[in-house]
């Protein structure tokens, strides 16, 4: 078993949002992180949730993606 495999398994170490929370904070949280503020303080938990669950770190990916296509755009 891999390290990764294992913390997965014991769960998160610090408070995790579930997927309506992320779902409704997501776009404000990609908006921090391309800014370069502090979006993990803002949203505690965010981060962990993104970590243990697919549906939405593939929805963050795409929701990052398609922020810096557009902020690449605008120049």
């Amino acid at each position: 078993m891999t390290d990764l495999t294992i913390l997965r398994l014991l769960g998160p170490g610090e408070p995790e949002l579930g997927c309506d929370e992320c779902f409704d904070a997501l776009d404000h949280f990609v908006e921090l992180e391309l800014a370069g503020a502090d979006a993990d303080e803002a949203f505690p938990g965010m981060r962990a949730h993104l970590a243990g669950c697919s549906a939405c770190a593939e929805e963050h990916e795409s929701l990052r993606a398609l922020l810096e296509l557009d902020h690449v755009e605008t120049r």
